[in-house]
């Protein structure tokens, strides 16, 4: 390991020790805001309303709740689970810590709106009836074909699954952009892609699993980066939108679960 790397090492760790956040001032949070929009907000969203990473504004945090927490679990990532580590000096990172702390903050001082005080049973069943589990997993339960939901709750605000269910298109991670191959010989093939380099490209093929072909073999090949869910504007009642919403919302990681 080179010197300057070691040092900036043990530097992150020094600064690690603090129990409390010795940055959280108005232009920490500031210079905070700056770093996680750019670095943290392709998974947690640029508001920290959440997407791949889970919802931030709510205060609950699932792998320790104090400031050293947060500290480690941005500077050196959380095990066993898509968050990575950043390789920040420490006061950047305690920086970062102010500003999700005033995440939640922002959040608790707005109103109580209908998007959460629907009816869950309600919702749980128009989930159903929809066909939402022909593509959503739901602890273990459901298809592949859209992301897993078991946890939801606590990934995503109200506001982004509303805007989610009305408008599919808004947001969709590249995990779930479908590959469509046509190969020299007329067979057609689609499913998420999984790997893909200079001579192949690997997909989760929506009726043969896991296939893998040669580019050699192509006579067609794209990408399409919409989404497979259909809108439901339209389609579900103020009240009805509201409770599948809340239904959403119910569906939370246990705290010291990982899953």
């Amino acid at each position: 390991m080179k010197a300057a790397t070691l040092l900036a090492l043990l530097s992150i760790l020094s600064a690690g020790a603090q129990t409390t956040n010795p940055h959280a001032t108005a232009a920490d949070r500031e210079s905070g805001a700056k770093i996680f929009r750019s670095h943290c907000g392709p998974c947690h969203g640029v508001r920290g309303t959440g997407g791949l990473g889970p919802d931030l504004t709510r205060g609950s945090f699932f792998h320790g709740a104090s400031d050293a927490d947060l500290f480690r679990n941005i500077s050196g990532g959380i095990p066993g689970t898509a968050m990575p580590g950043v390789f920040f000096e420490g006061t950047q990172v305690w920086q970062i810590v102010a500003f999700v702390r005033s995440l939640s903050g922002a959040a608790a001082a707005e109103p109580v709106t209908a998007n959460n005080t629907g009816d869950v049973s309600h919702g749980q069943q128009l989930f159903r009836r929809q066909g939402c589990t022909g593509c959503h997993l739901v602890r273990g339960e459901g298809g592949i074909k859209g992301p897993d939901l078991s946890v939801i709750g606590s990934q995503r605000s109200a506001a982004h699954l509303r805007e989610s269910i009305l408008d599919p298109n808004s947001n969709v991670s590249q995990d779930f952009w479908v590959a469509k191959i046509i190969t020299n010989d007329g067979a057609a093939h689609s499913g998420f892609v999984m790997n893909q380099d200079t001579y192949s490209v690997q997909i989760l093929d929506f009726s043969r699993g896991l296939q893998t072909f040669p580019r050699s073999q192509f006579k067609d090949f794209g990408i399409d980066r919409g989404s497979l869910m259909p809108s439901f504007k339209g389609k579900l009642s103020d009240e009805e939108l509201n409770d599948v919403v809340s239904y959403l919302l119910s569906l939370k990681r246990q705290p010291g679960r990982s899953e």
